[in-house]
C-alpha cells in the first residue's frame, strides 16, 4: 500500500501543526489598506481588517494590498 499518498493512517500530524488562521492566507500584521477608489493608502493596523475602515478622502471601504 502506498502510504505518501495521503491515503495511509493518520500520523503525528494531529493538532498543532496547521496553517494558522485563515487556512494559512493571512497577510500578517504589516502592509497597507487601499482604497479602491482613489488609490489612498493608509498604514494596517493589527487585529483591524481593512473592510471596516473607510477611506479619509473619499469614503470607500478600504482594501487590504
Amino acid at each position: 500500500m502506498p502510504w505518501g499518498d495521503g491515503t495511509g493512517p493518520p500520523g503525528p500530524r494531529g493538532r498543532g501543526m496547521g496553517r494558522g488562521r485563515m487556512g494559512g492566507r493571512g497577510l500578517g500584521p504589516g502592509g497597507y489598506c487601499i482604497c479602491p477608489s482613489c488609490g489612498t493608502r493608509i498604514p494596517h493596523k493589527p487585529g483591524v481588517p481593512c473592510y471596516t475602515l473607510t477611506c479619509p478622502k473619499c469614503g470607500t471601504r478600504m482594501v487590504r494590498e
